[in-house]
């Protein structure tokens, strides 16, 4: 079943669209929620947590993407239910991604001044600049949360290129939001 009969079973309020997502996409949201969490007691919370804020969610909302929809839930309430784990300790991945970008994001007070969703639109924004595979090879890392050595199979290129491509980007999304007067 394609992604746009999934969201008219939401939008009927059809059950079957629960059970259809979790067929198509259970696995790699579980997956997404196991590389930030490492637990896959958590992971399937998580996952099945993704579900419920979908069934909640659509409608209003009508995904024209529907994976990145998911992703984005799932990705948010991993992040969520580590931060509520460890209120003191942070995981050392988490920590690790969070300080290669904030070399290229604004300092925590012009955060605050900058809604997260027009954050959000300034980076999509940037994306578009750079090429395919660099930008794949970003929102791998940074939104999907992946190892390099993951990057690296996936895309059959050498650890090397996905590290070097994450620094020109960053350096790249630096002069951008200079440019956009955001740092």
């Amino acid at each position: 079943m394609d992604d746009n009969k999934i969201i008219e079973l939401y939008w009927r309020r059809d059950e079957n669209a629960v059970s259809q997502t979790k067929a198509i996409y259970g696995e790699k949201l579980k997956a997404l929620a196991f590389r930030i969490l490492h637990s896959s007691e958590d992971a399937e919370e998580c996952e099945n947590d993704t579900y419920l804020k979908a069934w909640e969610s659509i409608p209003p909302q009508k995904p024209q993407h529907f994976f990145a929809y998911l992703a984005k839930i799932c990705r948010n309430t991993a992040l969520n239910m580590l931060e509520k784990q460890k209120a003191e300790k942070r995981s050392a991945v988490i920590v690790e991604l969070s300080d290669e970008l904030w070399e290229c994001l604004p300092d925590r007070h012009s955060l605050e001044e900058i809604a997260e969703q027009e954050l959000s639109k300034i980076i999509s924004t940037f994306l578009k600049t750079v090429s395919k595979e660099n930008r794949i090879i970003f929102v791998r890392r940074y939104f999907l949360s992946e190892t390099i050595s993951d990057i690296s199979k996936a895309l059959s290129i050498s650890e090397s290129k996905v590290k070097s491509s994450l620094f020109r980007t960053r350096n790249k999304l630096r002069d951008y939001l200079s440019k956009e007067e955001l740092l």
